[in-house]
């Protein structure tokens, strides 16, 4: 397998593979506009997350990184059906075949994902359901982190980590590789995100030079578990 299932005995069995189905479960897909996918609104300055992410970081992050992916998706799908899905569709269509499409669809969707799961001020811990099902699968809110930490650092290379609710309703944490998420069928798992963190060097490096694990550190400071709830919401 291409990911590895974190905290649990139990791997690829209590995942049903079309649990997803055509990816979109949010109640706001996000859609192409005349058949181009645009870049979303940031919902915060450059500086804001500072000092966990710095500005320059950010920018370079935000409106050149993923705008690339919007670029070159919209390249890719240009003249195809999957002009008119949404983004969500396209990742679950995901396959081998393409990785034009496969790749930017998914740079697409986890910054978009990304952008919108931290915040200044983050709080500390969840609460609510989502903290409730934490303690249950993982055992407690520090052992969750360790874990969750373990998947970002030892993401060889370019990648994310994730925690994803199953369609058994269990919590998991995994590590995918590239632009990969837990809404396309490549990785062997498919599952609802509630929370990721890129750790490709770009999201970084100019701060953390390759003090990875720092920086997932204080990405604790940054998390708006407030999102990550009504993620774990959706069914």
């Amino acid at each position: 397998m291409a990911t590895k299932l974190f905290g649990f005995s139990k791997e690829s069995e209590d995942f049903n593979y079309d649990f997803i189905g055509e990816g979109e479960y949010l109640a706001d897909p996000i859609l192409p506009v005349d058949g181009k996918f645009i870049l979303p609104k940031l919902g915060f300055d450059y500086n804001a997350l500072e000092p966990n992410i710095d500005a320059q970081t950010m920018e370079i992050h935000y409106s050149k990184h993923h705008q690339g992916y919007v670029n070159n998706l919209n390249k890719a799908i240009e003249g195809k059906a999957l002009a008119k899905y949404s983004l969500e569709k396209i990742c679950s269509l995901a396959d081998n075949k393409d990785m034009a499409t496969r790749n930017n669809a998914g740079g697409h969707f986890n910054h978009t994902f990304f952008w919108e799961i931290i915040k200044p001020g983050g709080a500390k811990e969840p609460n609510g359901a989502l903290a409730s099902a934490i303690v249950r699968d993982f055992g407690s809110f520090d052992k969750f982190k360790e874990v969750f930490q373990d998947a970002a650092g030892k993401r060889f290379g370019s990648g994310w980590a994730w925690l994803v609710k199953g369609a058994n309703g269990k919590l998991y944490v995994y590590s995918s590789p590239n632009q990969d998420n837990p809404l396309m069928s490549t990785l062997g798992y498919k599952g609802v995100p509630i929370i990721g963190i890129d750790v490709w060097e770009h999201a970084y490096y100019l701060k953390y030079t390759n003090k990875r694990g720092d920086y997932v550190k204080n990405f604790w400071n940054i998390v708006n578990w407030d999102v990550a709830e009504k993620n774990y919401s959706k069914k």
